[in-house]
């Protein structure tokens, strides 16, 4: 028995669109992979460095990356591979990871306040200026 020619040319069509569903799955699945892989990467490098970080490095890390995202990658990835090679042997502070930043012309913005003690208490430097107004009046 043989088949009709218009079921044969639709079977062969369902086929051949199929075949391109498949493969449009199999690239986009390589893709994921690949921005998985990526993902991971970047977030074993920021991991790897947290450890290595004291005194508010990881502050200044977190800020680095919130402000300058693309660039924080970038100077992330050099300081572990510093620090994979043997070159970077020690521990970096906040400070210098911030001076890291500076130099090479990232100016990270800090919250930073001006803590006074007054009579066992922590005031603010501009919570000390208005109290000190008060008084005087």
């Amino acid at each position: 028995m043989e088949e009709d020619p218009e079921l044969e040319i639709i079977k062969a069509r369902k086929m051949k669109e199929m075949l391109k569903a498949k493969k449009i799955s199999e690239k986009k699945k390589i893709i994921t992979d690949q921005k998985e892989k990526n993902e991971k990467k970047e977030i074993n490098d920021h991991d790897f460095l947290l450890p290595w970080l004291y005194d508010r490095g990881d502050e200044v890390l977190s800020l680095a990356e919130s402000q300058y995202p693309l660039q924080s990658k970038i100077i992330i990835h050099r300081i572990v591979d510093l620090i994979k090679s043997g070159d970077l042997d020690q521990k970096i502070s906040g400070g210098e990871l911030l001076s890291i930043f500076r130099t090479v012309g990232l100016n990270i913005r800090i919250n930073t306040t001006v803590k006074i003690e007054d009579h066992g208490k922590f005031l603010s430097f501009s919570e000390k200026l208005r109290q000190e107004k008060l008084d005087e009046e």
